[in-house]
Formats: C-alpha cells, structure tokens, sequence
C-alpha cells in the first residue's frame, strides 16, 4: 500500500476562513503571533501582513524551507514539543492540525498555557468536534474554536 504524503494531508485554510479568522482577531499589529502545523504558511504571512511578529512551526523540512524562502521565521519541530519549549508568551496561538491528529487535548492545554493575559488561541478543525470552547464558528465542513485567556492562573473565556 502506497504512504500518503504530507502534501496530500495538506489541507489549505480557504479563504473564507482566513478572513473570519482575522475578522476574530481585529487589530494584530505588533502582537506575537505563532502559526502551528504552518503547512505552506498562508496564515502567518497574512499575520505579517496586518503587522505582527510571526513564529511558523511547521516540522515538515520541505514546507519549513518554503517558508523561510518567503522569509518566515520558522522552527522545524513538533508543535507540541515547540510548546513545551517555547519561552515567550504569544499574543495569538492559531492551531490547523491535520484532521486525524490524536494530541488535540495536549496541544489545546499547552497552547492556553503559553498565551499572555488577554491572548487568544483559535484551533481550526472538522466540523461536528468539540473541544469544550466557549465559542465556535462553523464554515462548511470547517470550524474555528476559539478560546481567550482571561489572566496569568491560564481561566480562558470565550468572549472576543
């Protein structure tokens, strides 16, 4: 049996969401803004482009050097193992795993850790999935559950 590969597991945010995201996010200029599972780096160059400083992560090399070509900052890791490392406290965490991923748990507790008071973690996912966010948009088969941590103990709201 032939092995997908990871460009056949990319799965490109449609532009849709793109704009509903950062529609959600309003003015981003300055913030830290981490993009994990990166993938091609759509998501993080139109961070760059409304002004904020952009950490990709994205632990495929091929799409890793693509980004940097394009000049994103870019660390090759797993976005677990980034999270656990990482030391800085980001503005915006946004997550678009692949749809089989099996650490949502993990990755939705350590990206809510790591956000600075008043940071927002938004998880792109399958429609029908719940991850236990206050608040959740649907966009055809996609959704954005979307969290804001409320102060430095790590309470997370819903409210934007």
């Amino acid at each position: 049996m032939k092995k997908s590969s990871r460009k056949s597991q990319l799965r490109p945010t449609s532009s849709m969401v793109k704009q509903a995201v950062f529609n959600i996010l309003g003015d981003i200029e300055g913030k830290l803004f981490i993009d994990l599972f990166a993938g091609t780096g759509q998501m993080g160059f139109m961070a760059m482009e409304r002004g904020a400083e952009v950490i990709f992560v994205e632990i495929n090399k091929k799409f890793a050097n693509l980004i940097r070509q394009k000049g994103g900052r870019v660390v090759s890791m797993d976005a677990i193992k980034f999270l656990e490392t990482f030391e800085s406290l980001p503005d915006i965490v946004f997550a678009d795993p692949p749809y089989n991923y099996e650490n949502y748990q993990k990755l939705i507790e350590l990206s809510l850790k790591k956000l600075a008071k008043g940071g927002i973690f938004v998880l792109e996912h399958r429609k029908g999935q719940n991850f236990g966010a206050e608040k959740v948009k649907t966009y055809g088969d996609t959704a954005l559950s979307i969290w804001r941590k409320e102060d430095d103990q790590g309470s997370v709201s819903g409210d934007l």
